[in-house]
């Protein structure tokens, strides 16, 4: 099936945001996104309003889209709900996974570890916040897996804002001792992973969190 123009648009806003070509607070000009694309700017507005709802971009009345700017503490607020959060998914599923979930993670990290190799930031990145859906979707709890969706998404995005420019096995390689200990039943084991893990993502950002990098739309879209 045909991808449309807003959808275009789309994925290529979203690409830039995980791969860290937007900068924190940049502003998504509806006129310059137009001329980049070379489509209207209603079109433009519908994909913002679209990016906007998903908190990929953060809409303000009567001043545009802005590429989200989290603060410290937003940023800790946020992985400390997921580590509360994912807590729980580990101690429901440590011990308990069936032949075909114990496939289904293990084929999910092999995707990452490929990813890896092939030097994919936003691949990395969108399979490693997969990751830790796929575990919540295991569970079996609807409630929670659409609340860490949210979770995950924002510090998705954070990763590419602050975090942009390597690819690291270390994702896939804590993945997959997490998946052993969820197998061997070890629940010491696997909260300790789950929750160094989380720490380890944490400190990445937090660490380039005060920096800031310039954005030029028509660069960042020059090709699309």
């Amino acid at each position: 099936m045909e991808l449309t123009q807003e959808d275009r648009v789309y994925d290529a806003i979203t690409s830039a945001l995980l791969q860290g070509k937007l900068a924190p607070g940049a502003q998504l000009v509806e006129r310059e996104l137009a001329a980049a694309f070379d489509c209207t700017r209603g079109a433009i507005r519908k994909v913002l309003a679209r990016l906007g709802a998903e908190g990929k971009l953060m809409l303000e009345a009567n001043r545009g889209a802005f590429v989200p700017s989290p603060s410290v503490d937003d940023i800790r607020e946020v992985y400390r709900a997921r580590q509360v959060v994912e807590a729980g998914i580990v101690a429901a599923l440590c011990g308990t996974l069936k032949t075909p979930d114990k496939r289904a993670l293990r084929a999910h990290v092999k995707n990452e570890q490929r990813a890896v190799k092939a030097g994919s930031v936003e691949e990395c990145v969108r399979l490693a916040g997969q990751f830790h859906l796929l575990l919540a979707e295991l569970a079996g709890a609807p409630d929670v897996s659409a609340f860490l969706g949210r979770l995950v998404a924002k510090t998705e995005l954070y990763k590419a804002l602050f975090d942009p420019s390597k690819v690291s096995n270390c994702a896939s390689d804590e993945h997959a001792r997490l998946v052993d200990a969820l197998e061997a039943g070890d629940l010491a084991t696997a909260l300790s992973d789950m929750r160094e893990h989380l720490d380890e993502l944490e400190a990445r950002v937090l660490r380039q969190a005060s920096g800031a990098r310039a954005g030029d739309l028509a660069s960042v879209f020059a090709s699309k």
